[in-house]
């Protein structure tokens, strides 16, 4: 109820009343729709309590001629809550609306009605200019100064906006729009316009008469030269014009702009820089030509150069003025040579790496300021003395070069990094840490040292060193003596050296030690005085000979703990363990036996990687373990999670087949594994309705990317994925390799001992192809080299909100196998990054295992600088005539040229647990510690056999080896069998489904405790069958055959898994019906409503908008809801007239025996 005034005279009437903004609004009749709206600015004005009438508030405006309305509200609770909010409003200003990405197609109307609002962000909608909160509109705003509308697809520029003369900031990016109108001229206030990502060409002269503008966006448009207008603008200092079509830059235009200081012509195509004679240009200061086509760069007309930026171009000379320069960036070129006249002395930072250069020009001794100097990935031979002892040289990295010997050291030197890995040096400066004394970062791998400087001349040592890298030398024990006097050594890595023991007196002197890598040696123990490093958080020394657990698990902040391939027999435990360690890896040391008390010590430990112990059977050598076998490893590295993931079946299905993956999620671990648990089921999927490999593996990866629901909108991921697979088309080939990649993640494989690069690396730095398509696209590429800021990478799985400049479609190549492939590595990007191709297919060779290979890698690359999640997965192959043991095929008579269609033959699986690997491939598992060994025992240790017998005079089968399998089953009844897409579901921060996984019941026979756990390659390879009920209908087999007559008659079946909602892991599931599943609390909601992204979950009410909007078309089938047997309600009805011949029909087919054997 309303009154007017404060008199009387007023009456008091029903009328609907708003707290909008900064005003008060109040219908003037009753039926608020039809009659018009009393505004009251309450900005300065007062709220006060009516005492005199209960739950009644008085609204005053401010103002020699203010107004005030009395409210009267119905209940307490009201009157509270408008009293408490409308106290805020009038001693307040609300001057900024954050309105973006809201998908508006107007301007709320009852916006208009607060009048002090100066910022509006309407980013990323769908504004349109008609309507009543159209653009047409926005004058209305009379205080505005910054508006937004940049994103929203205009198509044309808004000239309503020109007509807010109180702006000072415009943003119209990233709308289509072709033209600027005239009418721009009117904005004199305006300060910033940003007009990038358009398709502009050309700007109008009455943009020169804004004097005040000194910011003007004008990138990835289609401007093809610098437009003369920019000549009247004298406040602007910054040319931002990045990503247009300038192949011809003239500096004598830049000479009559005098008030440009700061040109970005990043990605613009350009091939000359053309300079009129006796024209200097001397206002210019900072200049960036990065990812262009230049191939000679002289600047030396531009005499105030300070800061150059020409990475990425192919320059073979660059020319520039020392008078100014303090700045040089000039990687990824091919120079040999770099002239600067007069010697740069104010340079302070140069970075010349990735060029041809084989000496060091003489100017860089020569200059006085040089802090940082990168030359590394060069061909350097040596380094001259003056260098090192340069009174400035603060950082030096030269790695990856020639050089042999360092010059020593004369004087001492600030010199605090100092990197020179991948050298041959034999050894280094005797003075090197007594005369460096600044210096705490050294790396050395990969070099032929055989021993290090002394750390002082005398028993006591000054030394700051904090960081020591020695892998890959040929170091022996005697080098311990030498680090003891490094007495603030954090991190040591002497990874593959030649390490028979480390002395325990040596190491008790490492007190501050944080992280030690003694991989790769032949150690037999680890000195009990490792207990005297009480800061240890990380100790990794896989691939030794110890055999003896090392006393390191009463560390109060020990994290990590890697033992795995080597010789342990037994663990020795304390009492108690630490609480912070959260990962232990001692998989590859066959002789471990853990007893049930120290798996229930490990309870509280996060991830850990135990051995499988393999029940090997007598067919079991003729599957595909003789073919391939498989090694993984992931490290975090520096990071404080695991953002990589691995996929490795080495049986995939029934037939010979294997599928292995690599997930990178860079900064995120969802979705990584949400495509760990979700892609092996995806392509199965696949495969049954298409066997042309760009189509199954496309659709793989676009499935994929829609089953991450909301996951996927702003989080992505790399992914790799490799299929080996028969030529269905070929009888008698060999196996085929198909590759599908998005991303930075990589494949080679090692053919004749030489690296085959099969992926292709979808960044914008590395493919110019897919810079072309993202520039085209209008997308906005910050400055180092980002879509949008976000990532690198222009094909990604996720990342929805980036389309269309990041795309989920992958690269797709088949290569045919072949005896002379030895092995594959998969790796993410931080692998690749350190490690080349060639360095990456000799250290596998030398190492049998592919499990201590993948190890290998990945300590390599951490060694090498690597602070990121690094992953690897190395499969061995061994593919090759010898293995085969077909029987030669049997005579057949018949009419047909071609042999009559081979009879149904019986489809029997390999004796023995499908699910088991065999022992040589290096198959570890992660399981939860409260399990004992005699639950793992049960939970993992049957499977089934699928048996089938034929009927007829020729069902005698032929019997074929692993490198030819059977051909495609032809016939009137032939015995088919379709892959069983597996249930999932995920825990729900990863998720969709709406569930929480602490709420879930725990599965009978099944192995949890609701601890995280990573999903390793042999829970991949458990690939548990689940079977269930009697025979299948005549429905049901006529459902089969239709699902598996495809082209090529690809037969593919897939097992069933369950991931657990409480750890993401996937877990083996046996014996267990589904019918008893759908019953089971905890998996129930497996059965429940099923979302086009792939997730299912339980019916509810509440789904993001965003996932309905992009529901894709529903599959009779889904991936995680097929059932193992058909519905009784979808059995086939047969009518009573034809009864009698349906049976008859039936009693010539043989039954199916699906009887699930545990």
């Amino acid at each position: 109820i309303v009154r007017k005034g404060k008199t009387q005279l007023h009456k008091w009437a029903e009328r609907q009343v708003l707290l909008c903004g900064t005003c008060l609004i109040v219908a003037s009749v009753k039926d608020s729709l039809t009659g018009k709206m009393h505004i009251l600015p309450l900005v300065g004005g007062k709220v006060e309590e009516v005492k005199r009438r209960q739950h009644c508030l008085m609204f005053s405006s401010a103002g020699p001629q203010a107004q005030t309305y009395f409210v009267n509200f119905d209940t307490l609770a009201d009157y509270q809550r408008w009293h408490r909010q409308a106290s805020k409003v009038v001693s307040q200003t609300i001057s900024l609306v954050d309105l973006s990405c809201y998908s508006l197609e107007e301007v709320p109307e009852y916006l208009f009605y607060s009048q002090d609002l100066t910022h509006l962000n309407l980013r990323h909608n769908f504004m349109s200019l008609q309507g009543p909160g159209g653009l047409l509109n926005l004058p209305r705003f009379s205080q505005l100064k910054s508006l937004n509308l940049s994103h929203n697809r205009l198509g044309v520029f808004p000239e309503s906006v020109c007509e807010i003369l109180t702006l000072t900031e415009l943003n119209l990016s990233c709308n289509g729009m072709n033209t600027v109108p005239a009418q721009i001229g009117n904005l004199q206030s305006l300060q910033t316009l940003s007009l990038d990502g358009n398709q502009l060409s050309f700007l109008p002269e009455e943009l020169g008469g804004l004097a005040q503008l000194s910011s003007l966006g004008l990138s990835f448009n289609n401007f093809p030269h610098i437009p003369g207008v920019l000549d009247r603008l004298s406040g602007m200092d910054k040319l931002a014009m990045a990503g247009n079509r300038v192949e011809t830059l003239e500096l004598g235009i830049l000479a009559r702009m005098s008030h440009l200081k700061n040109i970005d012509l990043r990605l613009n195509g350009l091939r000359w820089v053309k300079s009129e004679a006796l024209e200097a240009v001397k206002q210019v200061t900072q200049l960036d030509l990065r990812d262009n086509h230049l191939a000679t760069l002289d600047l030396s007309s531009i005499c105030s150069l300070e800061t150059l930026h020409c990475q990425r171009n192919q320059l073979r000379a660059l020319t520039l003025s020392g008078f100014t320069l303090r700045t040089l960036h000039a990687s990824s070129n091919r120079l040999t040579t770099v002239n600067i006249y007069p010697v740069p002395n104010q340079l302070t930072q140069m970075d010349l790496s990735r060029n041809l250069l084989e000496y060091l020009p003489d100017w860089v001794c020569d200059s006085r300021k040089v802090e940082v100097l990168d030359v590394a990935h060069n061909f350097l031979s040596e380094l001259p003395a003056r260098l090192l002892s340069s009174l400035s040289l603060r950082k030096l990295l030269a790695g990856n070069n020639r050089l042999q010997r360092l010059p020593d050291l004369l004087d001492h030197v600030p010199l605090e990094v100092l990197d020179l890995q991948h050298n041959k040096l034999g050894e280094l400066p005797e003075s090197l840490f007594y005369k460096a004394l600044n210096l705490k970062y050294l790396n050395v791998s990969a070099n032929a040292l055989e021993t290090i400087p002394p750390s002082s001349q005398s028993e006591e040592s000054l030394s700051t060193l904090q960081e020591l890298y020695l892998t890959g030398n040929k170091l022996n024990e005697n080098c311990a003596a030498l680090l003891v006097g490094h007495q603030n050594l954090r991190v040591l890595h002497m990874a593959y050296n030649q390490l028979l023991s480390f002395p325990a007196s040596k190491l008790s002197k490492l007190e501050l030690l944080e992280e030690l890598n003694l991989s790769g040696n032949k150690l037999k123990t680890i000195p009990s005085t490792v207990s005297s490093c009480k800061r240890l958080h990380t100790l990794i020394a896989h691939s030794n000979h110890i055999s003896v657990f090392p006393e390191i698990l009463n560390l109060p902040e020990i994290k990590l703990v890697d033992l795995s391939c080597n010789e342990l027999t037994e663990i020795l435990l304390p009492d108690s363990l630490t609480a912070t360690l959260h990962e232990l890896d001692l998989t590859g040391n066959s002789s471990l036996l853990l007893e049930h008390k120290t798996l229930n010590l490990f309870s509280h430990i996060t991830t850990l990687k135990l051995d499988q112990k393999p029940a090997m059977a007598t067919g079991e050598s003729l599957g595909s373990s003789t073919l391939w076998n498989h090694g993984y490893s992931e490290m975090s590295g520096q990071r404080n999670k695991l953002c990589v993931s691995v996929l490795a079946v080495d049986r995939f299905g029934d037939s010979v087949e294997a599928a292995y993956g690599v997930f990178d999620g860079d900064r995120n671990e969802e979705v990584p594994r949400l495509l760990q648990c979700t892609m092996g089921d995806v392509l199965s999927e696949e495969l049954l309705h298409s066997s042309v490999d760009s189509v199954y593996m496309s659709n793989t990866f676009l499935t994929s990317h829609r089953k991450l629901g909301m996951a996927g909108q702003k989080l992505g991921a790399s992914a790799l994925l490799c299929y080996i697979h028969h030529e269905p088309s070929e009888l008698g080939s060999y196996f085929s390799l198909t590759v599908a990649n998005v991303g930075s993640c990589q494949a080679v494989l090692c053919r004749d001992g030489q690296p085959l690069p099969l992926s292709k690396v979808f960044s914008l730095e590395q493919s110019t192809e897919e810079m072309d398509r993202v520039k085209l696209s209008k997308a906005i590429i910050t400055e180092d080299n980002k879509v949008s800021g976000v990532t690198c990478c222009s094909r990604l799985l996720g990342c929805s909100y980036l389309s269309p400049w990041v795309l989920p479609k992958p690269w797709v190549r088949t290569e045919p196998l072949c005896s002379q492939d030895e092995f594959l590595i998969l790796g993410n990007r931080a692998l690749f990054e350190r490690v080349s191709y060639q360095e990456a297919v000799c250290t596998v060779q030398a190492v049998r295992d592919p499990r201590a290979a993948a190890k290998k890698l990945c300590t390599l690359a951490q060694s090498y600088g690597c602070r990121d999640n690094v992953g690897a997965v190395v499969v061995s192959l061994h593919i090759g005539e010898d293995n085969c043991t077909c029987e030669p095929p049997h005579a057949s008579t018949g009419t047909d040229p071609r042999g009559p269609p081979p009879t149904p033959l019986p489809v029997t699986a390999p004796p023995g647990d499908p699910a088991t690997p065999s022992s040589s491939s290096g198959i570890a598992s992660e399981f939860n510690s409260e399990t004992s060994a005699s639950e793992v025992g049960s939970e993992a240790g049957s499977t089934a056999s699928d048996e089938h017998p034929s009927t007829g005079p020729m069902a005698r089968p032929e019997r074929r080896c692993s490198l030819h399998p059977a051909a495609t089953l032809w016939g009137p009844h032939p015995v088919l069998f379709q892959r069983q897409p597996s249930c999932a579901t995920f825990s729900s921060n990863q998720s969709d489904n709406g569930l929480d996984s602490d709420d879930e019941a725990p599965l009978e026979g099944v192995i949890s405790n609701g601890s995280k756990l990573e999903v390793e390659v042999d829970i991949h390879c458990c690939a548990f069958q689940i079977r269930s009920g009697p025979a299948a209908s005549p429905k049901d087999h006529n459902l089969d055959k239709t699902r598996s007559d495809y082209p090529n008659g690809k037969m593919r079946r897939q097992n069933s898994v369950v991931v657990s909602a409480t750890n993401g892991c996937l877990l083996a599931v046996c014996g267990r019906e589904i019918s008893d599943l759908k019953k089971s609390p905890s998996t129930s909601s497996l059965f429940g409503k099923k979302l086009s992204n792939g997730s299912v979950v339980a019916p509810e009410d509440s789904h993001n908008l965003i996932e309905v909007a992009l529901e894709a078309p529903k599959k009779k089938s889904g991936y995680f809801t097929a059932p193992a047997q058909q519905d009784p309600e979808d059995q086939l009805v047969v009518p009573p007239s034809l009864e009698q011949d349906v049976r008859e029909q039936l009693r010539g087919q043989s039954p199916m025996d699906s009887d699930c054997v545990c």
